[in-house]
C-alpha cells in the first residue's frame, strides 16, 4: 500500500501540478494510490483562486483526493463569515489581511484588489460578491484528520497526549510547541505541513512537508509506505532518511 502527499500550497497552483505530475510518474510505475493535501490551499502565493478551482473540479471528478483545512484556510472562510470574528489560533494584533498572512493576495486572485490598504468592510463586502460560494463550501466542508495506512494526516499537527478522536480544530490547524518537540511515538506516523522547513523532513515520529512554497521553495510531493516515506522528484523516489528532532 503506498499514498501520496502534498505539502502546503499557499496559492502557488504551477507548482500543485507539477506535484501532481510527479505523483502521475510515480503511479504509472508503481501504481495508483490516494492522494492527501495537508492544507494551507491559500494566502501568500499568486493564484489561490485557481488551486481551490483545480482541488474542487479534481474531487468532483472522481479523484482519489483527500483536501485538508489547514490554518489559511480557515482564516479565509472565517473572514468571509464575518470579519471581525477573532481567530482563536492567530496572535490578536495580527489579522488576515495582515501581509505577514497573505489574505490580500488570495482576495487578488478572486479580483478584489488592494484588500489590504482599505477600509474592511468595503473590503469584506466586494470579497463577498467576488469568491464563488462553491469555494467557500468547499473550503469550510474540509476534514482536519485523516488516517491511512500506518499514518494519520493532519495540516499542523497534534497535542501530545490527547487521542486522536480528542483534538481540537484549532490544534490541528495551528499547534506547534509541544507537538513538534515530542520525540515519543504518537501511534501513527503523523504527516503535516505548517512549519516551514528547507525540505521535507522525516523525524520518525512525524514527517513534515512544509518545504516552504509560501516563501519561495518548494512544494513537495512524497510517496508513504507504512513508516517509510520517500520524496518525489523528476529523476524518481529520493528516500527520505529518519533525522534527530
Amino acid at each position: 500500500m503506498h499514498i501520496y502527499a502534498i505539502g502546503d500550497i499557499h496559492g502557488h497552483l504551477g507548482l500543485l501540478q507539477a506535484a501532481h505530475d510527479l505523483i502521475a510518474a510515480d503511479m504509472a510505475r508503481h501504481g495508483p494510490g490516494q492522494v492527501i493535501h495537508v492544507g494551507d490551499l491559500v494566502d501568500r502565493g499568486p493564484d489561490s483562486c485557481g488551486v481551490v478551482r483545480f482541488l474542487i473540479d479534481g474531487c468532483a471528478g472522481g479523484e482519489d483526493w483527500v483536501v485538508l483545512k489547514g490554518n489559511h484556510d480557515r482564516m479565509f472562510t472565517r473572514f468571509l463569515r464575518d470579519p471581525w470574528d477573532p481567530e482563536p489560533g492567530l496572535r490578536a494584533e495580527l489579522s488576515w489581511l495582515h501581509p505577514r498572512l497573505g489574505g490580500a493576495d488570495t482576495l487578488r486572485s478572486y479580483g478584489v484588489a488592494n484588500a489590504g490598504d482599505r477600509p474592511v468592510e468595503k473590503v469584506h463586502a466586494e470579497a463577498v460578491q467576488a469568491v464563488p460560494t462553491s469555494h467557500l463550501d468547499f473550503l469550510a466542508a474540509r476534514p482536519t484528520l485523516h488516517q491511512a495506512g500506518d499514518a494519520a494526516f493532519v495540516h499542523a499537527g497534534i497535542r501530545p497526549g490527547v487521542p486522536l478522536a480528542n483534538q481540537t480544530e484549532t490544534d490541528l490547524v495551528w499547534i506547534r510547541d509541544p507537538f513538534l518537540h515530542e520525540t515519543s511515538s504518537f501511534g501513527p506516523l503523523i504527516v503535516h505541513g505548517h512549519t516551514a522547513l528547507d525540505a521535507a523532513t522525516h523525524y520518525g515520529n512525524r514527517l513534515n512537508l512544509d518545504s516552504g512554497a509560501a516563501y519561495g521553495g518548494p512544494l513537495s510531493a512524497v510517496v508513504i509506505e507504512g513508516r517509510e516515506a520517500a520524496l518525489l522528484t523528476p529523476a524518481g523516489r529520493q528516500k527520505l532518511s529518519v533525522v534527530a528532532p
